[in-house]
């Protein structure tokens, strides 16, 4: 590489890390932080993101980011995600994650920030062959070029097993002090974080619904009948059980408190929330083209998934927009159930791409 001239003043030296909120992520900061490099760390969000265990960007009190001497940014990404996750030029991994699209994206984005703050280079957790898609050595070179970021990223837990980069060549960064990790086992990230006095941090997990199995199916789904989801339509996928009454049509039943919250929360103007009156019950939200039949189906699924499942006939609640009103149903037989649930995997239905 030619070297920047500003690469020989160490004292000015800065980075941008992609940070996820991962132990990778915080060791690779840990790493450079290390070297007398101040870092800035950016977190992309997504509708596709998984909350992590204990908060990820501001987790427990010693491994918070303030507490280990790094800022973390957020930025959303979302009708640019949803556009790659609908036509990936890279293809899907095993599900619906587009991870080389994503990568790419978010490394243009980052290197937008980095001359925002005036940074040197970028920093990200990836290890060497820990994903089979997107963190081969081929792919990585690939991602880089693409994202026009070539040379200027620096993965500090795989270094030493990829090729020299500005800041090292530089003499921004001390090649000696990063690493070697390669492949899935956790072990050497393990031992690395007890050197660093690490104690709470996220179980090993994607942290992409787009990877899990009854999500892809459940979005699947959604795109068949709406090519152009909302975020909204996107947030549901992540609430209760789902059914598909028509492809204009969706019933989904919360499946506890906190969900049954979330779902009267997010009901449109159009839409339908139906309850079991005189017991325990879940909230039904049925959405698109309502028709009398839809309302009669979600009530007698309400019915179903209620504390009065026993019971031959319940009365069920209607709120519409337009109207409140009370019907008589009996609970959603297992064949009903079968038919029209689109959050249960069975065999046939499991497609990887």
């Amino acid at each position: 590489y030619e070297v920047p001239d500003y690469c020989n003043i160490c004292n000015m030296a800065k980075a941008v890390a992609l940070f996820s909120g991962g132990l990778d992520s915080k060791l690779a900061v840990l790493t450079i932080l290390k070297q007398g490099i101040d870092v800035k760390a950016l977190a992309f969000l997504t509708p596709f993101n998984t909350p992590r265990e204990g908060n990820s960007l501001h987790a427990q009190e010693n491994t918070a980011p303030e507490a280990l001497g790094y800022e973390v940014y957020t930025r959303w990404l979302t009708d640019t995600v949803i556009e790659i996750v609908r036509n990936p030029r890279f293809g899907y991994g095993n599900q619906m994650n587009p991870c080389i699209d994503c990568r790419i994206l978010m490394l243009r984005e980052a290197r937008k920030f980095m001359d925002e703050m005036g940074a040197d280079f970028i920093i990200t957790g990836e290890v060497l062959g820990q994903r089979p898609m997107s963190q081969r050595k081929d792919t990585l070179n690939r991602i880089d070029k693409e994202a026009g970021v070539k040379g200027y990223v620096l993965r500090p837990l795989s270094a030493k097993l990829l090729s020299v980069t500005i800041p090292e060549a530089g003499g921004i960064v001390d090649r000696d002090m990063l690493h070697d990790f390669r492949g899935r086992s956790r072990r050497p990230q393990i031992n690395l974080a007890r050197e660093f006095k690490l104690v709470h941090y996220p179980a090993p997990a994607g942290g992409c619904l787009l990877t899990d199995p009854i999500f892809a199916y459940k979005l699947r789904d959604l795109l068949a009948c709406n090519p152009d989801p909302s975020v909204r339509e996107i947030t549901l996928l992540k609430i209760g059980r789902h059914f598909r009454f028509s492809p204009a049509c969706k019933i989904i039943v919360g499946r506890d408190q906190k969900e049954n919250e979330m779902l009267e929360s997010l009901a449109g103007n159009n839409e339908s929330l139906i309850t079991i009156e005189g017991y325990g019950s879940p909230t039904t939200l049925v959405s698109g083209t309502i028709k009398d039949e839809a309302l009669m189906i979600a009530a007698s699924l309400c019915a179903r998934y209620s504390d009065a499942k026993e019971i031959p006939h319940v009365h069920a609640r209607v709120v519409s927009r337009d109207r409140t009103c009370s019907i008589r149903v009996s609970r959603a037989s297992n064949e009903i159930i079968e038919t029209l649930r689109i959050d249960r995997l069975k065999s046939k239905d499991v497609v990887k791409a």
